[in-house]
């Protein structure tokens, strides 16, 4: 692992002295162009022309990083450039990981004056690697972690940098909870600006539902930025947007404003059957009756090689009512089932799986279900699943239902409201931390998953926006649906200049040469 760190250094060593000669060009990123090399302030940097950008565009000093900044040639940086899912690597020119809001606006102002690829990370889930980018620098909000709960009206206001577990931890201490999703290292606010969802969905709806207000830093004129409250009163067609699209797409959010729910206590089952034997019964039950249970009950199914796993999450319910609800599917077979009423916070840390754990590589593919799925769609699970390429993967559904059918004021770019179930075939293969050790098993990760969702598509719709299709034609509608039309007037009137884009990131309605 050292010697393929080092020459990794080396290579960007390399790289950074061939660029001082004028010859390196950012290549991630349409329309990127001179790059400031690591060590150059933007000072001493060419000044880019703001020359056919519009008129009254206004220039900006020239902007100088701010923050904690890692460069290629520090110590730190073969750690800070490698995101959770390791299947992808990428060589950032810079990190840099804001203190405050003023380090992002500065951040934002110096990519746009000397013309740098840019992207926006926090937890470095994003599962196509599309929160790093080569050549270009990555504003990453990780250590922005405020936290203002008024427990008087319920709202909380945190950084952008918490994780799913740290949110949930802290609000738990105040017996307050928000829809978030089951896997703590997350980032809160990557998680709800795609929707988010997780076993508090049908009881208080999606992640994205209760925020009601954002922070968030702009491209603005030519080359310089600002900063923008979106809320009900203020930028309302901005926070819509954010709720469901916000990843990446329309500015850097700095903290998230959310309507919180008291939540003292939950009771949490969870079942194994061994084996697939069951499968068509444990399936064909839990799609027909999790999705219309009582909507404080959450649950999620996960199907793999040689066992079935179901996990379910009573809000304010005790362990009788817990498993009376979930009775048709525990009759099944004979599941070994365990259970646990406590505190949110100290449930959901308790099913925690260090990261450590995880294999280094992992591939998706997202789905939505309105009707439940017929025999040969749970065969098909079934067949798939025993051809596995590794012990890890797995077929993941979350139940939906609920208040997940209800919008909130004002409205969100989630489209997927009257899905009974969301699901995804996942592999995960290779050893953290060791190069290259699953490259083996790449190739047939990739077909497996490409064949098993082909094979599912007529039983399902849509795709989600936090666990993106690459190879989706009409990923635009299948992530947002009638609202990308709306989404793309909301770009061009908030990012006209198309500051923030991704490989499925959504084109402002000016943006020529799109359909």
């Amino acid at each position: 692992m050292a010697e393929y760190w080092r020459s990794l250094i080396e290579r960007m060593l390399i790289m950074h002295e061939f660029s001082r000669r004028g010859a390196l060009k950012a290549t991630a990123g349409i329309g990127a162009g001179a790059v400031v090399l690591p060590g150059i302030s933007a000072a001493e940097a060419p000044a880019v022309s703001a020359a056919g950008k519009g008129p009254g565009d206004v220039k900006c000093k020239p902007a100088k990083l701010t923050g904690r900044i890692v460069r290629p040639n520090d110590a730190g940086y073969a750690d800070a450039s490698l995101g959770w899912d390791e299947l992808f690597v990428h060589y950032p020119l810079v990190i840099v990981y804001a203190q405050n809001t003023q380090d992002v606006v500065n951040a934002l102002t110096w990519a746009r004056q000397n013309n740098v690829a840019l992207r926006v990370r926090s937890g470095r889930h994003s599962l196509e690697g599309w929160s790093n980018v080569d050549n270009g620098i990555v504003i990453d909000v990780s250590e922005l972690k405020s936290a203002r709960i008024d427990t008087h009206s319920n709202v909380a206001t945190v950084g952008a940098g918490l994780t799913q577990l740290e949110a949930v931890t802290m609000l738990a201490k105040k017996d307050l909870a928000v829809t978030t999703g089951s896997e703590g290292t997350v980032g809160l606010s990557g998680a709800t600006l795609g929707g988010g969802f997780g076993f508090l969905n049908r009881w208080l709806g999606m992640a994205c539902d209760s925020l009601i207000g954002a922070e968030v830093v702009l491209a603005s004129g030519a080359e310089c930025a600002k900063v923008v409250k979106a809320d009900l009163h203020h930028n309302s067609d901005l926070l819509w947007a954010l709720r469901g699209a916000g990843n990446g797409n329309f500015g850097i959010v700095t903290s998230l404003t959310y309507k919180v729910a008291p939540l003292k206590s939950v009771a949490y089952v969870q079942a194994t059957w061994n084996g697939l034997g069951d499968l068509h019964a444990v399936f064909d039950t839990w799609q027909r009756t999790a999705p219309i249970a009582d909507n404080r009950l959450g649950s999620q199914l996960e199907v793999h090689r040689n066992k079935i796993l179901l996990f379910a999450v009573l809000a304010e319910g005790a362990e009788t009512e817990a498993k009376k609800l979930l009775a048709p599917i525990l009759s099944v077979g004979s599941p070994v089932v365990s259970t646990q009423v406590g505190n949110w916070g100290d449930v959901y840390a308790g099913f925690q799986i260090p990261t450590q754990a995880d294999p280094a590589n992992w591939k998706f593919f997202s789905q939505f279900t309105s009707k439940p799925f017929p025999e040969q769609a749970i065969s098909l699970i079934g067949s798939f699943m025993q051809d596995a390429p590794s012990e890890a993967s797995n077929f993941f559904t979350q139940s939906f239902g609920g208040a997940v059918r209800r919008s909130p004021r004002g409205g969100t770019a989630f489209p997927h409201r009257d899905a009974i179930f969301y699901s995804e075939p996942g592999a995960g293969w290779g050893t953290r931390g060791q190069a290259g050790s699953g490259d083996a098993i790449t190739p047939q990760a990739q077909a497996w998953i490409a064949e098993f969702s082909q094979a599912l598509r007529p039983y399902v719709n849509g795709a989600y926006v936090n666990v993106p299709n690459i190879g989706m034609q009409e990923w635009e509608t299948a992530y947002w649906g009638s609202n990308f039309d709306r989404l793309r007037e909301i770009k061009a009137k908030y990012d006209p200049y198309n500051v923030f884009q991704y490989e499925q990131s959504i084109p402002p309605a000016t943006l020529h040469g799109h359909p």
